[in-house]
């Protein structure tokens, strides 16, 4: 089967939707099948057995395009819908595999061309867009009709947790398909022993947060719960893996402000295949976010770990996990830091999490349950496809 993945984001980057994308041609180069991508220009390069990457052409004012909507994005996409427009007219394609808004260019290539889509769904477009942007809610209406199109097109949904498969099935009542993640950690022929403490000259306790720094993330919420955590317990000391240069500068000014800068230690971007040893050299995870449905990939490789790990109670956390294997506290400075406290004293329920979250994530979520729930579904949609 012949196979036109739109990509629409830099292709490989350390982030989300990349790493999906990664994880999805990893099973599509396996199957055999003959698989096109088109992508931005920007990212790493990467190789697949029966897999071709093509770029859009690189604009000399596009560079470093950052996570979620913006105006780069906007360029790329008019440019990736001409790129596409362009492959559809020169080869024969089964099936389009669509990411992100990219969706909504497979919806036209069906109208246009007749080939049907699946829809790679990691979040709700529109309810991304109004939360980054509070005035777009005049125009929600609009922005869920057309989430709505682009669903009820598709030949198949694949939502990545249960919140968004919901939100399918108020559309569709077939083929809706939750390929859940799965913990990064575990793929790799073991982790990269990294003694953190040392390098960082941190003598006491050590809580970690990994991702990207944008405001649904609750780094806002995590820096004020953790100045309250300073003033009950001592030793205690704060590492930040991830993020743009722009967001590290405005949050290191806020613990500057806080007067925990000194507590506080922003590594930056660090290596993929490196996960596994920063989060062995924690004592306490944590996911502070305080926006969204779509449950955060780095969660799995949290719970894999086998460190305790403290969440806010949103769904995007509670759809995955419960109190057996993770410490759920309300998306509020008082609450969130009272979680940290709890964990710090608590030595037991430390180990008791750490130990229950591992049992729980390697039992349900793999690299092999996500590759066989992704080959049924195509060997499906092969079969009955003229």
């Amino acid at each position: 089967m012949r196979i036109l993945l739109l990509a629409s984001h830099p292709f490989y980057q350390d982030r989300g939707t990349s790493i999906a994308v990664d994880h999805v041609l990893n099973v599509l180069s396996q199957r055999g099948d003959c698989v096109d991508v088109l992508t931005y220009h920007e990212g790493g390069e990467k190789q697949y057995p029966n897999v071709s990457i093509y770029r859009i052409p690189a604009l000399p004012f596009v560079k470093n395009i950052p996570i979620g909507f913006s105006w780069k994005k906007v360029l790329c996409d008019v440019l990736l819908f001409f790129m596409t427009v362009k492959f559809m007219i020169r080869h024969r394609y089964r099936l389009l595999h669509a990411t992100e808004e990219a969706v909504f260019i497979a919806l036209i290539m069906k109208w246009v061309f007749g080939v049907p889509y699946l829809y790679d769904m990691d979040s709700s477009l529109p309810q991304q867009l109004v939360e980054k942007y509070s005035w777009l809610k005049y125009l929600a209406f609009i922005l869920n009709v057309l989430e709505r199109i682009a669903i009820k097109n598709a030949i198949a949904v694949l939502p990545v947790c249960d919140a968004l498969a919901d939100l399918a099935l108020k559309y569709r009542k077939n083929n809706v398909v939750v390929v859940h993640d799965f913990p990064i950690s575990n793929r790799s022929n073991g982790s990269i022993k990294i003694d953190l403490k040392t390098e960082l000259g941190i003598g006491g306790r050590m809580m970690m947060y990994v991702g990207n720094l944008e405001a649904y993330q609750g780094i806002d919420l995590l820096l004020e719960s953790f100045s309250k955590v300073l003033k009950v317990i001592e030793g205690i000391d704060l590492v930040i893996i991830g993020g743009e240069e722009r967001d590290i500068k405005t949050y290191k000014g806020k613990s500057n402000n806080l007067g925990i800068d000194s507590r506080i230690h922003f590594l930056g971007k660090r290596p993929l295949p490196d996960l596994a040893g920063y989060l062995e050299a924690a004592d306490i995870l944590v996911s502070p976010r305080i926006k969204g449905k779509n449950t955060p990939m780095k969660l799995y490789s949290y719970l894999w770990s086998e460190k305790p790990v403290l969440v806010t109670n949103v769904e995007s956390h509670t759809q995955l996990v419960n109190n057996e294997v993770t410490f759920i506290a309300d998306p509020n400075t008082e609450a969130f830091a009272k979680g940290m406290i709890t964990l710090l004293r608590d030595e037991s329920l430390r180990l008791k999490l750490g130990t229950e979250g591992k049992k729980w994530v390697e039992a349900r979520f793999s690299f092999e349950e996500f590759r066989k729930i992704l080959n049924s579904l195509l060997d499906e949609l092969s079969s009955s496809s003229p």
